[in-house]
């Protein structure tokens, strides 16, 4: 090989050995770099990996992932589509703060006005004199419907208060071992107990539909002063406020009892909001009869002289009758429904469920 040929080998080998150093240093490099290569791709970064959305930025990716957009899944559970729930945390700052907040403000709104109204004012007594001659009011059926339906809504209230309430109030007496187990309780009774308050509600109501339509009467009863005025105004078998309670316990109740199914059996629903409406409906509607149940129940056994004798005994006094509820007491009256001894109007009362 002369001396021509020799350089231009070396030149050929020097421009290889070049060439495959500049390689080496390159993969070398990009091997180095890597973590920092990635972190430049990190979606926080302003470019999504891939290039996957096209030219939709990461902040307009994920803002709609976070507010719940729904994408494509191939396994048959279409909830799996979302990645983020939002309306879920929504539901919880409902559930852990305005909901327990304003529902107990109302409760002890009620509480509140029972007890002072009771101090101050004392109880409705009435005017007259017993005259001994009684009125049937409630047959048998209607008050055994009555008072069931009334111990499972007060079971049902004690333990719904419970769940609502005691991670507030309990948990600090008891602590979490202790509420826990009181809170698995309760639910347990209360999911077994709200199927049978549907079907005993729905007996009270039709049982006692067909005095609680409003009549002419009915609003003049309030306008002249209800109880508060020195001669009771006169009503029909059921006042305003006795006929709102019954329509009150209508659409409450049916509400609560709807709501109830769906959260019972929760495969009702597709949609895991609806889930979260029911149990707001449930709460609220849930919440109202309890404060205005507090009421009823005070007037119903302490606030009321006499009135107790009606849902307990089956008949009111005379006197009671055409004080309160005047119009319904003439006409039972003129019926000859007003007997002299309990006794007679037990039987009285038997004839007329007879007939």
């Amino acid at each position: 090989m002369t001396s021509r040929g020799l350089t231009r080998f070396l030149q050929k080998l020097g421009c290889a050995g070049v060439i495959v150093l500049g390689v080496w240093f390159g993969m070398t490099g990009i091997a180095l770099n890597a973590p920092a290569f990635a972190q430049t791709q990190d979606p926080a970064a302003g470019s999504v990996p891939g290039d996957t959305k096209g030219s939709t930025s990461d902040s307009d990716f994920w803002r709609s992932i976070s507010q719940g957009e729904r994408g494509k899944v191939s396994i048959p559970d279409q909830k799996a589509a979302v990645m983020i729930n939002r309306s879920g945390e929504d539901w919880r700052l409902v559930r852990m703060g305005p909901l327990p907040l304003w529902g107990g403000v109302l409760i002890g709104i009620s509480l509140v006005g029972i007890l002072g109204f009771a101090l101050l004012h004392g109880k409705f007594k009435m005017h007259g004199q017993r005259t001994g001659r009684v009125i049937p009011r409630f047959s048998q059926a209607e008050r055994w419907v009555h008072w069931f339906v009334a111990s499972l809504f007060i079971l049902l209230g004690l333990t719904g208060l419970v769940i609502l309430f005691g991670r507030f109030l309990l948990k600090p007496v008891l602590g979490a071992d202790a509420l826990g187990a009181i809170a698995n309780a309760g639910l347990q009774a209360h999911n077994l107990l709200g199927p049978i308050f549907i079907v005993a509600m729905t007996i009270m109501l039709v049982m006692y539909f067909k005095d609680n339509f409003y009549q002419k009467g009915d609003f003049t009863w309030a306008f002249k002063g209800a109880f508060f005025s020195k001669n009771h105004p006169p009503s029909w078998k059921y006042n305003l406020g006795e006929k709102s309670w019954y329509w009150l316990i209508a659409f409450a109740g049916t509400a609560i009892a709807v709501s109830g199914v769906f959260l019972i059996f929760p495969t009702v629903l597709d949609d895991v909001r609806g889930m979260q409406l029911s149990h707001i409906v449930h709460a609220i509607c849930a919440i109202v009869l309890i404060a205005a149940s507090l009421g009823h129940i005070y007037l119903g056994v302490w606030g009321v002289e006499g009135a107790v004798d009606g849902m307990t005994l089956g008949y009111v006094d005379e006197t009671w009758g055409l004080e309160h509820h005047r119009w319904w007491a003439e006409e039972e009256i003129k019926k000859n429904h007003a007997v002299k001894s309990a006794s007679e109007a037990v039987l009285a009362a038997k004839k007329e469920t007879s007939t």
